[in-house]
């Protein structure tokens, strides 16, 4: 499911990253990382979105291969999903807030619009 950037890491790794920044950012609500990561993310995060907005068994299951909390998925299906239901896309939002004070790399906010 991730997209075509490697961050850096073996697969396994980055798929293990990519999972807990999301269910952090579905948990949270907003969240500080590295640009590129959040550009994954925020493709991950509005996947499942999309996918919690038909409460099925199949698409639960579906969302539960990928976030690590259940009480995450619970409140992706009772509270996330149905207030994006008349909206297509477009759910989360990137802010650049400059470099990094240790190695400059550029940070950003992503959060739940």
């Amino acid at each position: 499911m991730p997209g075509t950037r490697k961050l850096g890491r073996a697969t396994a790794n980055r798929t293990a990253m990519l999972r807990a920044l999301v269910t952090f950012l579905l948990e949270n609500g907003k969240i500080e990382t590295t640009v590129t990561r959040a550009k994954e993310v925020r493709s991950m995060a509005e996947k499942m979105i999309t996918i919690a907005k038909v409460d099925s068994l199949a698409n639960k299951r579906l969302v539960y291969g990928f976030v690590t909390k259940d009480a995450v998925v619970h409140k992706l299906f009772t509270e996330i999903a149905p207030k994006y239901a008349e909206r297509n896309g477009g759910y989360t939002r990137i802010t650049k807030i400059g470099p990094r004070r240790g190695d400059a790399a550029e940070m950003a906010i992503i959060e739940l619009v």
